[in-house]
C-alpha cells in the first residue's frame, strides 16, 4: 500500500542579506514532522560577494541544528570552543542542550571555481532530558556521509540522519528519525517502506516530480499520513532531480517553541532567555577558536 499525501505547500521568503531563502518548516499546516520542527532552502545562488559577518552569533537552546551543505563551504563557530569548516556536500550538527552561541558563514567552496551557494538548515527537536544536558559538535564532510549507489544504476541516496539498509549517519539519534537526499537520473525511480505512526515528509528544492503517482512542482512541501506504507520516488525530468525525505515517530512531549529556543514549557522559555542574558550561554572566541584548527 502506498502512503497518501496529507497537503502540500510552498515555503515562504525569508532572507538573510544577499542570501535568499524560503522557509519551508514551519508552515500554515505543519508545525514539525516527526522530530524537525525547521527547515530553510538557501536556494542556488552565485555569490559575487562573500558575507563576513555570517548569520551573527546567536542563542540556541533544545534543539540541535543541523546544515547541510549541497554546494559551498559552511564555517562554524561556538561558545563551547568548537570551529571547523565543513565544503559542498558536507554537514555541521550542533546539540544546542541546555544552551549554547553559535555563529555561520556560508560562503562558496574555496577549493573549486564555482561560485554557487546552495543549502538547507534544519532545526531536530530534543528530548527533554537531552534538552538539560551540555551542548556537543559534530561536522562531517561530504565524503564521510553514508552514500550507495540504487540498484537501477540511475540514482544514489545519502543517509543524513538515521539509517536506511546498511548506511548509517554518524550523527546522534535520540528518537526514531531520518533525512534523506534521493538524486534521480530522468526515468529514475526509488521506493521504501515506512512503518505504522511514522511521520513523513518530502520536499522537491529545485524541479517538479511523480510521488506515488501524483504530480507535484518544485518548491513543494509534501507531508503523508501515518499508516504504514511506501513512498514511490519518480523523475520524469529531462534532467536529474533531487528529493528530501524526512521524519521519524511523532515527537512526544509538550512543545513550547520562541525564537531561537524550542523547549516544553512556556517557563522553560522564560528560563532559556533569562540564562541567555545572564550570560550563562558563554561567548564565543573567534581568534582562539581558529588558530586551534
Amino acid at each position: 500500500m502506498k502512503k497518501k499525501s496529507s497537503f502540500s505547500s510552498q515555503g515562504q521568503r525569508a532572507d538573510i542579506g544577499d542570501l535568499i531563502i524560503y522557509r519551508i518548516l514551519p508552515n500554515r499546516y505543519a508545525d514539525a514532522v516527526g522530530p524537525f520542527v525547521f527547515l530553510d532552502h538557501i536556494v542556488p545562488t552565485f555569490q559575487t560577494k562573500i558575507n563576513k559577518e555570517g548569520t551573527g552569533a546567536h542563542p540556541h537552546r533544545g534543539i540541535a541544528t543541523l546544515s547541510y551543505i549541497l554546494n559551498g563551504e559552511d564555517e562554524h563557530f561556538d561558545s563551547a570552543g568548537n570551529y571547523a569548516m565543513v565544503h559542498s556536500g558536507g554537514v555541521q550538527w550542533m546539540n544546542a542542550g541546555n544552551g549554547i552561541i553559535h555563529d555561520e558563514t556560508l560562503k562558496y567552496d574555496s577549493r573549486t571555481d564555482s561560485k554557487m551557494l546552495h543549502a538547507f538548515q534544519f532545526w531536530i527537536n530534543l528530548p527533554s532530558k537531552i534538552k538539560a544536558e551540555k551542548p556537543s559538535y559534530l561536522a562531517i564532510e561530504g565524503r564521510d556521509v553514508p552514500y550507495k549507489e540504487l540498484l537501477d544504476g540511475k540514482g544514489w541516496i545519502k543517509v543524513i540522519v538515521g539509517s536506511f539498509e546498511e548506511l548509517n549517519s554518524a550523527i546522534p539519534n535520540y528518537s526514531k528519525q531520518f533525512l534523506y537526499h534521493i538524486h534521480l537520473e530522468p526515468g529514475g525511480s526509488f521506493a521504501t517502506l515506512f512503518a505504522d505512526n511514522i511521520e513523513v515528509a518530502a520536499y522537491l528544492p529545485l524541479l517538479p516530480a511523480i510521488i506515488n503517482a501524483e504530480s507535484f512542482n518544485a518548491g513543494d512541501f509534501i507531508e503523508f499520513d501515518r499508516k504504514a506504507g511506501t513512498i514511490e520516488l519518480r523523475n520524469d525530468n529531462q534532467q536529474a532531480c533531487d528529493f528530501l525525505l524526512f521524519g521519524g515517530e511523532p515527537y512526544q512531549e509538550p512543545i513550547a517553541a520562541e525564537g531561537p529556543f524550542v523547549m516544553n514549557s512556556r517557563l522553560e522559555i522564560a528560563n532559556a532567555y533569562r540564562d541567555f542574558y545572564n550570560g550563562d550561554y558563554g561567548k564565543i572566541d573567534y581568534q582562539k577558536q581558529k588558530v586551534k584548527v
